[in-house]
């Protein structure tokens, strides 16, 4: 995670001499069909996970969004094709560290940081930023995830309490992984007092809710050490989960519940998350759910006598050999 993360005003301007093709100009149709189709790809990705979406998207990308970037057009068309093309290429980058494609994850989202500069986007460019600081996160990098949460945070173009909670909930999360106990807590509180305070709809991108917050909680309580809580944060996030959120996002979530479940010895309770996850997984496209299911045989390993343990493990390989 040494990756170099360009400053705001290192980006912004930096793709003006790109060379035009003049044979080809767009319009404002034209940004209104990227911004659809991101929607639409963002949909299916929710849906049915990054392995699925993440090649329609690149394909996307490369066939008509970047012509696009190289068409002849007016000044505000062109920045708000940029606009339009960062958010697909961060949406895109999502899709890949879905996949487990960290490096080529890191590229599109370096691309889209420069493409919001482009396009004079910072509510983009701070999204990409707590972005690549949720992947540090997943991946345990404590210190990268907190420089990345603060580069977001400083860079934030706006202080509606939706974006406070958005990026002091990441904040606090990374806080936690890097045995900063004290910023994490305060952290979260902000976050809390953030999501209270929030009225707007949720969107797309950059939606933080109730159980947005139970969840970060849950994340900052397991890395410091509380795993009882953590699973109490978890119930509450299923609990406030709103019937239109990420399919995905349940199944990986339900799959962190029943991994502390066991750690913490409610072998009949993990075994019941584990089968409800089991049903669903199939109609799953994901990277990292693969890697979630992969896991259960060998955590269940040493319950082998358990019965309830021993056929959640071997309806986990069953679907892992198909």
């Amino acid at each position: 995670m040494a990756l170099t993360i360009p400053g705001w005003p290192d980006v912004v301007g930096r793709m003006d001499a790109m060379r035009v093709d003049p044979q080809r100009r767009i319009g404002s149709s034209e940004v209104q069909a990227v911004t659809a189709m991101t929607e639409r790809l963002s949909d299916l990705d929710d849906e049915f996970g990054g392995r699925y979406a993440r090649p329609m998207a690149a394909a996307f990308l490369v066939n008509t969004v970047a012509p696009y970037l190289r068409a002849d057009a007016s000044s505000e068309t062109r920045k708000s094709m940029m606009a339009a093309a960062a958010l697909l290429c961060y949406l895109t980058g999502w899709m890949a560290v879905d996949e487990g494609a960290h490096g080529r994850a890191q590229q599109y989202y370096v691309k889209s940081l420069e493409l919001a500069g482009a396009g004079n986007d910072p509510t983009t460019y701070c999204h990409v930023l707590r972005g690549m600081s949720v992947q540090a996160a997943d991946l345990g990098h404590g210190t990268p995830a907190v420089r990345l949460a603060n580069a977001a945070a400083d860079a934030s173009p706006e202080s509606s309490p939706r974006m406070r909670a958005f990026i002091t909930g990441q904040q606090a999360h990374a806080y936690a992984l890097a045995g900063e106990k004290t910023n994490a807590l305060n952290s979260l509180r902000e976050a809390e007092r953030a999501v209270n305070q929030a009225e707007s709809r949720l969107g797309t991108f950059g939606g933080f809710s109730s159980a947005t917050l139970a969840y970060a909680t849950a994340q900052v309580r397991h890395a410091l050490g509380d795993t009882k809580g953590s699973i109490a944060s978890l119930n509450d996030h299923f609990t406030l989960r709103d019937s239109t959120d990420m399919q995905r996002t349940k199944l990986v979530f339900s799959s962190l519940l029943a991994e502390r479940q066991l750690e913490v010895g409610h072998l009949e309770a993990a075994c019941a998350t584990w089968n409800a996850v089991l049903d669903e997984y199939p109609g799953i496209h994901s990277g990292r759910m693969d890697r979630q299911v992969a896991k259960i045989p060998s955590l269940l390993s040493p319950y082998r006598s358990n019965s309830a343990a021993r056929q959640t493990s071997e309806h986990a390989r069953e679907l892992i050999a198909k």
